[in-house]
């Protein structure tokens, strides 16, 4: 059991809503919250840079690193993403775990190598920085802002400040290059009732704030995406990059929840970042 949250199955309605968000508040078949604003990562990439090395947008990992060293210049590195040796390096980097098909609770797997094997091929070729250790998501956003990096994994959140600060720079979004799988990584927020207190009033007030006017108003307000698929579909109508963020919630998966979660995910990014400072080798670091 979850503690201190009521149990909601069958008390809330979450059949509409995305995978993703459903299975973060999810824990042994048993529902613990309501999904309330969504957001996920996808590829950024610089088009000017692109067009001029004559190079389409990546679709595949094999095709990022062809594309990420045409790109590279002794200015510019081709690709990053956030790689800090903490929850937020571990959201960035299980993209490329997930895509083998591979669980977040299996590093030491076929998958999971490949995955960090893929991480050293982009330091090694010299196509990602290995200071992305210590890049925020923030940070890696500054350097795709500065003109330093051409590509980059970010998420939703970054577009209000990405056109606000260079509304001349032309950069576009497209789907996580994939090994075997689409993938993308989910971030946001749930509600969740205190279990004992007066839960049917809570979860009554749940179904008010998740309404499709309330959900909107906050959504819109927060630069979230409706986790609810049918609010989701049509909120940002006309507007090619969040249609992009939308349509790739149905890639987006939870990490965790677990109890143990904090440990796991520490234990994720020291691996990748053993790998990244050349410290440990992929088999290695996965074994660890």
């Amino acid at each position: 059991a979850m503690g201190i949250f009521a149990d909601l199955t069958d008390k809330f309605d979450v059949s509409t809503y995305y995978d993703g968000p459903v299975n973060s508040c999810t824990l042994d078949g048993r529902l613990y919250g309501v999904p309330f604003g969504s957001n996920d990562l996808l590829l950024y990439y610089n088009v000017d840079m692109l067009e001029a090395a004559n190079q389409k947008v990546p679709t595949t990992w094999d095709e990022l690193l062809e594309v990420a060293k045409a790109v590279t210049t002794d200015k510019v590195y081709g690709f990053a993403h956030c790689a800090l040796q903490n929850e937020e390096g571990t959201f960035n980097f299980l993209t490329w775990v997930w895509s083998t098909g591979a669980t977040a609770y299996e590093i030491n797997s076929e998958g999971g190598i490949k995955a960090l094997k893929m991480v050293k091929e982009l330091i090694d070729s010299g196509v990602m920085p290995k200071e992305a250790i210590n890049w925020t998501q923030g940070d890696t956003m500054n350097q795709f802002i500065s003109g330093n990096l051409a590509m980059m994994i970010n998420g939703t959140w970054q577009v209000p400040t990405m056109r606000a600060e260079v509304p001349d720079l032309k950069w576009d979004v497209a789907p996580i290059p994939i090994d075997a799988e689409p993938v993308s990584g989910l971030g946001g927020e749930n509600y969740a009732v205190i279990a004992g207190g007066n839960e049917d009033a809570a979860i009554e007030f749940l179904k008010y704030a998740t309404s499709k006017e309330q959900c909107l108003f906050m959504m819109n307000s927060m630069g979230f995406i409706a986790p609810d698929s049918t609010i989701a579909d049509g909120q940002f109508a006309g507007d090619p990059i969040y249609e992009k963020f939308v349509d790739s919630m149905k890639y987006a998966r939870a990490r965790g929840p677990l109890p143990e979660w904090p440990n796991i995910s520490d234990a994720i990014s020291l691996a990748f970042n053993e790998v990244i400072t050349g410290v440990s080798s992929p088999e290695d670091a996965a074994a660890k």
